[in-house]
């Protein structure tokens, strides 16, 4: 981890000094004479210029070692994150052009600490370490509900207001390095380093006001009962940070830096508490979201994601493999398989799922199918193969694989269910459900790269080529985007000169998709010099 921290502590010094030679910071008459907007109004960033920030910071994030696109954590944070998306919109929090203008996305870091943050344009981050300490889907759910508020009511364009006549990839490299000198544990060091008040305003400005945190709460309060959370999530949650905060947080909460804790904020949830659940605006009470079950096993695999150390991962195994397994819960076994497979010991990997199969039926549907992909992963990993338990046990696995395919609802069982047949020589079957995802994902990477997986097996390299560039696209990185759909352009014409039935049509779509994006990186290297 601590080639990690430095890097975070070299892109924090980078972004906020060269914020500090961009930003003027604004004077006590300046800032006497700005009129902020009222609650919920938004700033002079339009919702295009913002959402264009929100993708320029957004693929500094995907370069980051510590993102993670793990697509069985991903279903469950959407789990969460529709129906508060939902409730906003249902409730008017939410406007129907920023519904469809913002990109409503989340990102997930695989650091240990503590924080999650909104970004431009629909942005959100979650730290896997927030998703392994909170102790149930409501604690999650109130952080999200809050994050998505300071999204809804435009916080972050009036906090920018003030910048948005400057380049949007300074005020990128300006919230760059406010988020990683707020995760850095050496804060000390980062503040040392930064020469001049102005870099340190600019840093400062990024933090939500008084207001702004109030109204998150308020109204993240409301969307996440709405949406059929308990209320008092929110209240346990302030509980966990009050408690931090009261132990001089040794960096394991940047939450708290970047969103300070009041009495007064925690008083105010305490008293809407009292006063009950909002009531969905259609009368109807919603059942909660997501199973206490199901978020037990996605803490314990954040907690194994997010943990570098291979001493943490034995002892996550012994425990899985103690004496009287008979007593361990569905979250040990789970913690214990992970760890065996970051340990490379596919035989302990076994153990712990056949452990995991036994508990399958006395869980609800969610959780249960958590631990049939669970199963296919560890079909899936190196040395998994030739390891299994029994002939039959492979037949179990093949059938979990199909049913995952088929299920077409969610990303993990897609993705891994098409992994796994992939390896078992059927990639006839997977294309067309990894397109039918794609018709309605088309901003999906990891699932473009399985496509072109299935392609390529199939023998054909060009379709395979070009759906390695949509991956790309995915991630706004337009640049490798272009280099892939420039060689497949070139070998599409070595084909063609050496076989009659080459795929003239995929080299129309590639040639054809190569000029529109050699276009959009021409716009976009224009306005950077504006």
């Amino acid at each position: 981890m601590e080639h990690i921290l430095n890097k975070k502590l070299a892109l924090s010094l980078v972004g906020i000094v060269w914020a500090a030679t961009t930003f003027a910071a604004p004077t006590v008459a300046d800032t006497g004479r700005l009129a902020l907007p009222r609650m919920g109004e938004a700033g002079a960033l339009d919702l295009a210029a913002e959402r264009e920030l929100g993708e320029r910071i957004a693929q500094q994030i995907f370069r980051d070692p510590d993102f993670l696109d793990d697509p069985v954590l991903s279903d469950y944070l959407q789990a969460l994150w529709q129906p508060l998306l939902a409730s906003a919109r249902a409730r008017g929090d939410v406007a129907p052009e920023l519904a469809e203008r913002f990109a409503w996305r989340l990102m997930l870091s695989r650091d240990s600490s503590v924080n999650a943050f909104a970004l431009p344009g629909g942005y959100l981050g979650v730290h896997l370490g927030l998703v392994a300490t909170v102790a149930n889907p409501d604690e999650l759910a109130s952080v999200l509900a809050h994050e998505l508020t300071h999204v809804s009511q435009r916080h972050i364009s009036r906090m920018l207001d003030r910048q948005a006549q400057q380049a949007p990839w300074m005020v990128a490299a300006m919230i760059l390095g406010a988020l990683a000198a707020s995760a850095s544990k050496n804060t000390d060091v980062v503040q040392a380093a930064v020469v001049g008040g102005q870099a340190v305003a600019a840093q400062t400005q990024l933090n939500f006001s008084r207001d702004m945190e109030r109204e998150a709460d308020r109204v993240g309060y409301n969307v996440m009962t709405g949406a059929g959370f308990d209320g008092n999530g929110f209240v346990t949650m302030f509980h966990k940070l009050e408690k931090a905060s009261r132990l001089n947080d040794d960096g394991a909460f940047p939450y708290l830096r970047s969103h300070p804790l009041t009495t007064e904020r925690m008083a105010d949830m305490q008293s809407r508490l009292k006063l009950g659940p909002a009531v969905a605006p259609d009368g109807a009470a919603s059942p909660p979201p997501v199973s206490a079950q199901w978020h037990a096993l996605m803490a314990a695999r954040a907690r194994v994601l997010s943990e570098p150390s291979a001493t943490r991962w034995r002892a996550w195994l012994a425990e899985a493999l103690a004496p009287t397994p008979a007593a361990a819960t569905a979250a040990v076994w789970y913690a214990g398989a992970l760890s065996a497979l970051r340990l490379k010991q596919p035989v302990d990997a076994w153990a712990c799922v056949q452990g995991l199969l036994l508990h399958a039926p006395g869980m609800d549907a969610a959780a249960a199918q958590a631990v049939r992909l669970l199963a296919l992963e560890v079909w899936l990993s190196p040395g998994a193969a030739t390891t299994m338990p029994s002939p039959a046990f492979k037949a179990r696995l093949y059938g979990f694989a199909q049913e995952a395919l088929a299920e077409g609802r969610a990303r993990a069982p897609l993705v891994l269910g098409a992994q796994a047949l992939l390896v078992q020589g059927r990639g006839p079957e997977v294309v067309g459900p990894l397109q039918l995802w794609l018709t309605s994902h088309p901003a999906d990477a990891m699932v473009w790269l399985v496509l072109a997986q299935a392609w390529q097996a199939q023998g054909h390299p060009l379709r395979a080529i070009r759906a390695e560039a949509e991956a790309r696209v995915a991630q706004f990185d337009l640049g490798g985007a272009i280099d892939r759909l420039s060689a497949a352009r070139e070998l599409g014409r070595e084909l063609g000169r050496t076989q009659r039935d080459a795929d003239h049509m995929e080299l129309s779509i590639i040639d054809t998709r190569y000029r529109q994006l050699v276009q959009q990186q021409r716009e976009r290297l224009q306005e950077n010099r504006r």
